[in-house]
């Protein structure tokens, strides 16, 4: 036998929520919240692809970006097997010039690859070492030799022009 249980109201008439007219909400259910979560990430997606497009754009044309040349120093006043810091291209972007014979020199960003500590030259072992974590690169290529760094120091470019060497682009994360 059914109980009169289910029509009763279980509240006082004084009670200020039941005569809430619940027709006019506006109901939101999984569906309709899925739907609303997937347009405000197709909105994003469209607004943010110029601003994609600007960085693939700047980044693709690092490798060729040729900078002002920038005098390091003069060739009589940096010996055979030494190094000069300098800073290349930006004030903030350290960089270290090395002399490895007459007519030969070659210039790398001087941070490391792999938590960007500074790298130092260490003329007696012939090698660029990251005290941080004791990796080594080639100082021919720049290409890491020992510890965690696995990408090159990205090179700078010199030329030799008037007796003096010129630093005049960076040639970035080629292996």
């Amino acid at each position: 036998m059914p109980s009169d249980k289910n029509n009763k109201i279980p509240f006082n008439e004084d009670n200020y929520t039941h005569n809430i007219e619940r027709n006019n909400e506006r109901k939101l259910d999984r569906r309709g919240f899925m739907k609303t979560l997937v347009g405000a990430a197709g909105v994003f997606a469209i607004s943010s692809l110029p601003w994609g497009a600007v960085a693939a754009k700047e980044l693709m044309g690092l490798g060729e970006k040729e900078y002002p040349h920038k005098k390091i120093t003069d060739v009589s006043k940096l010996a055979i097997g030494d190094a000069k810091n300098f800073k290349f291209p930006g004030d903030h972007d350290d960089a270290i010039l090395i002399r490895l014979s007459e007519k030969k020199y070659v210039a790398y960003q001087n941070a490391c690859t792999h938590l960007r500590c500074p790298v130092f030259w260490v003329k007696e072992e012939g090698e660029m070492i990251c005290p941080c974590h004791h990796g080594k690169f080639d100082v021919e290529t720049g290409v890491p030799t020992a510890g965690p760094p696995r990408r090159p120091l990205p090179e700078i470019q010199v030329k030799v022009e008037n007796g003096a060497v010129y630093a005049v682009r960076v040639k970035r994360y080629e292996v």
